[in-house]
């Protein structure tokens, strides 16, 4: 005859009731700690809006009506504000800012790049393509684009020079940008 034992039973229970407690604190410690994680990424984002602010509007326009464009601090810390170029193609404007690249011979600065993608079990047809590509002395690939820091550096060079630069297709900013440096 089976015996029950009751006591063995009401351990099993509490055990199992403990680690359900457990878990719901473990998983209310999570929630908390995610809500915590998304307020402080918006008071970073809030942060750096106004850090923003203050280094390219608020600093920059307060030295200028002094009458200056540098400071150096009482601590041997210098305030500089310098301009800030920022520059990009956008997906609309590719074909438009290639060509006026292009066609202002600064063609070089579009790097030209051939892929050739395969699908599972091709590898044959791939290196059958790579053997013919090698043999006419290619290395397939190509996607073209511009380098960011390349095209800012054309922009700032352009701008600074007086020369044309079309602001709307390379979607151009100018502005400015106040630097601390430390006295180390």
């Amino acid at each position: 005859m089976n015996q029950i034992n009751f006591e063995k039973d009401q351990e099993e229970i509490l055990d199992r009731t403990e680690n359900i407690k457990s878990l719901a604190d473990q998983v209310k410690k999570l929630r908390n700690l995610e809500d915590q994680v998304k307020a402080d990424e918006e008071l970073l984002k809030d942060k750096k809006k106004e850090l923003e602010r203050l280094s390219g509007e608020v600093i920059p326009t307060l030295l200028s009506e002094m009458g200056i464009s540098s400071l150096k601090l009482a601590d041997g810390s210098a305030v500089d504000v310098k301009p800030y170029y920022a520059a990009n193609i956008s997906l609309k404007n590719r074909e438009e800012a290639y060509n006026w690249l292009r066609s202002n011979g600064l063609g070089d600065i579009i790097k030209n790049n051939i892929t050739v993608s395969f699908g599972m079990d091709e590898d044959n047809k791939a290196a059958e393509y790579a053997n013919l590509a090698k043999g006419q002395g290619y290395q397939p690939t190509q996607k073209l684009k511009v380098e960011p820091m390349t095209l800012k550096a054309l922009v700032r060079e352009r701008i600074e020079k007086g020369v044309e630069m079309p602001m709307d297709i390379f979607n151009v900013f100018v502005g400015n940008r106040t630097k601390i440096t430390r006295k180390q």
